[in-house]
């Protein structure tokens, strides 16, 4: 197939979402796509389970969802959409409540955050270590 001919079969764009793909120089062979249908498919319908509150991680016998935070209608039953919809909200009104001065620590009103839980992030240990400790001075850094 000639370079031209590829491309215009490889290239994706979908204007609504002001995306472009362009996979027509990665050097697999031309069936290679072909040949992997039935395991998007199949990638494609565990993700529509996923997002029908099929359990994920059987050893904790629980859901993922993260996306249904930004959208809980979606959630799979109306009993977790609303627990969703109304926790999002009890912290909106918190964080309402501190911007506004309604809540204050002993010192007055809030001037810093300090955020420890990054949902069960590998990289929480990052910012939380940086924000718990001092910065590194030129003076005492190790020397290479």
């Amino acid at each position: 197939m000639s370079t031209w001919s590829r491309f215009k079969s490889l290239y994706y764009h979908h204007a609504d979402l002001g995306l472009a793909l362009d996979i027509s120089r990665i050097p697999f062979p031309d069936d290679f796509l072909a040949a992997k249908d039935a395991a998007m498919q199949q990638a494609f319908a565990d993700m529509a389970a996923l997002e029908k509150g099929a359990i994920a991680n059987p050893d904790e016998n629980r859901m993922v969802g993260h996306y249904w935070l930004r959208a809980p209608q979606l959630a799979p039953t109306p009993a977790l959409a609303a627990e969703i919809s109304s926790t999002l909200a009890a912290i909106k009104d918190f964080a309402a409540r501190v911007h506004s001065g309604a809540i204050t620590g002993p010192k007055g009103k809030f001037k810093n955050l300090l955020v420890i839980g990054i949902g069960g992030s590998a990289l929480a240990p990052i910012p939380t270590a940086s924000t718990m400790c001092s910065p590194v001075s030129a003076a005492n850094s190790p020397k290479p």
